[in-house]
């Protein structure tokens, strides 16, 4: 029988965020060979169709029109919300059903969309769980150093907004301005206690760390990376110990249920490390999509609207998708959130310093 296809959009080579999109594959991947060797879905097996968006909204967009030509069933993915809004809008445009993963900006899509649904939290729940992490810590002045994007210029207003209505400050520097060694006297005479890295990775935002890690005039100052750059695997390469204590948002319960523990153990094999986050929501977006295309078939039009039905087993909690106010796509309301760092006495393990 021929098989369910469904389309995958991952970053894979730069300026993408490569560390993320392998992670993604891992998930993908590891729950479709796990729904085949059980029979498939009906019988029928799931086949996985791989582009490489390398961060360009242009190539994904180009990717799912490519998939709608294939026959492709549903798409999945993305890391970059930038890249995901473009996604989200051309799979609108065109009738494809499309779950993703893990771009977190509110408006995914302009209006409201049958179309459309997604994993990860919206950017800004999180980051207000970020913003009052700092302030409880007794940061009330804090700087941000951030590119220019409309998800970073989004980030950027969450925690001023946040600061703002607690009696907080924070002052935005524009990297295209100041180079990394300059910063450092710019945070000193504002006086923050803390700088947030807003930038992409592995560059500018390593650059950034090694300028402020050793440079007298910030010693002591704590940086923060709300978009989870130190979880990766190439932060700690490249960083070693200065790429430490930097706290950051990922989506993890504090304890994985049965099935979390048995899918980490297998991609930890698969990766040769600790999964990212973003490997369990690949691996929970194609539980999501089985469930759905065995429910209502394989055909894109009967999945369209067909969210609210979904009930799954994740592996980090239960799947349900809603109409949460302020997103125009269907939305899993609680996925979990957790603060992180890398640990200083040991920066290959992490630390958890709060949930969300």
């Amino acid at each position: 029988m021929t098989p369910v296809r469904i389309g995958a959009l991952v970053p894979l080579s730069r300026p993408g965020w490569t560390d993320a999109g392998e992670n993604v594959v891992a998930g993908l991947e590891l729950a479709v060979s796990e729904i085949n060797d059980s029979g498939g879905i009906g019988g029928i097996a799931i086949e996985i169709v791989v582009r490489d968006t390398a961060a360009d909204p242009k190539r994904a967009v180009a990717a799912m029109d490519e998939f709608a030509a294939m026959g492709v069933t549903a798409t999945v993915g993305e890391y970059h919300s930038v890249v995901a809004r473009d996604a989200a809008a051309r799979a609108d445009a065109i009738g494809m059903p499309f779950l993703c993963t893990s771009a977190v900006l509110d408006a995914l899509t302009e209006d409201a969309s049958d179309w459309v649904a997604r994993l990860a939290p919206v950017q800004s729940r999180g980051w207000r769980v970020f913003a009052d992490y700092l302030l409880d810590a007794g940061h009330r002045t804090v700087a941000v150093a951030a590119d220019a994007s409309v998800y970073w210029s989004a980030g950027t207003q969450i925690l001023q907004d946040r600061f703002q209505s607690r009696g907080g400050d924070v002052r935005v520097f524009e990297t295209a301005t100041p180079p990394p060694d300059a910063i450092c006297g710019r945070i000193a005479e504002h006086g923050a206690t803390a700088l947030i890295l807003l930038l992409g990775y592995p560059d500018p935002a390593v650059s950034y760390v090694r300028s402020v890690r050793r440079d007298p005039r910030t010693a002591g100052i704590l940086l923060g990376a709300p978009a989870g750059q130190p979880e990766f695997p190439g932060w700690a390469a490249q960083l070693g110990e200065e790429g430490a204590g930097i706290p950051f948002l990922r989506y993890l319960p504090v304890q994985m249920p049965p099935l979390g523990q048995r899918v980490d153990a297998a991609l930890r094999q698969r990766l040769g490390g600790e999964p990212s986050f973003t490997a369990f929501e690949g691996y929970d977006a194609v539980l999501v999509l089985a469930s759905m295309i065995g429910a209502y078939g394989p055909k894109r039009q009967a999945l369209a609207g067909a969210w609210s039905g979904v009930d799954v087993e994740g592996t980090r909690g239960r799947i349900r998708f809603s109409r949460v106010p302020g997103v125009s796509v269907w939305q899993w309301d609680w996925p979990p959130i957790q603060i992180a760092d890398r640990d200083p006495a040991d920066p290959t393990r992490f630390r958890l310093l709060q949930a969300g």
